[in-house]
């Protein structure tokens, strides 16, 4: 897997904190994956498989909310459980996070740890920013440049390269 001086400059720092994180909490899991509800059979289903498949262990809603329990309980502990997140950034992520739902609840406690890396899906960085500066500081990677496949796949890359979970 090879990176551009831009991506890994977005990865790295984060893989470092990760790595200290997995020695302390050695049964997290590599990714949170935050994304729109919209989004969940789409775009947030396509990403998280091709992170399973390129070996991340992730922490994805639709798998992970058993049936009858309390989402936003289980949505914290998939938070407090992984080390990294990864914020789908699509149109309806955007007008989520305008409107106040669940995914601007998530990337709230995102922000906070300072572990977040934005993957921008037919948005651009600017039109993240012009609705949360704070998401769109941080390094990321897009699909503009990269296939989801391709994103995905760096992304996992810096994952395993972290002590196991």
């Amino acid at each position: 897997m090879s990176y551009t001086p831009t991506e890994w400059q977005a990865v790295e720092p984060y893989a470092e904190k990760a790595a200290v994180q997995a020695q302390t909490y050695p049964d997290k899991r590599d990714l949170f994956l935050c994304h729109a509800w919209n989004d969940r059979e789409g775009s947030a289903k396509e990403l998280y498989g091709h992170l399973k498949t390129s070996g991340a262990t992730v922490w994805f809603s639709e798998e992970d909310i058993p049936l009858g329990s309390l989402q936003m309980r289980e949505i914290d502990k998939g938070l407090r459980n992984s080390r990294i997140g990864i914020v789908l950034v699509t149109p309806y992520l955007l007008e989520s996070i305008k409107n106040e739902g669940i995914a601007e609840k998530e990337l709230a406690v995102l922000l906070n740890t300072n572990r977040v890396v934005p993957v921008t899906h037919g948005v651009t960085f600017d039109e993240l920013y012009d609705v949360s500066p704070m998401l769109a500081s941080h390094s990321g990677l897009s699909t503009k440049e990269s296939s989801l496949d391709a994103v995905a796949a760096k992304i996992a890359a810096a994952a395993a390269a972290l002590p196991a979970a």
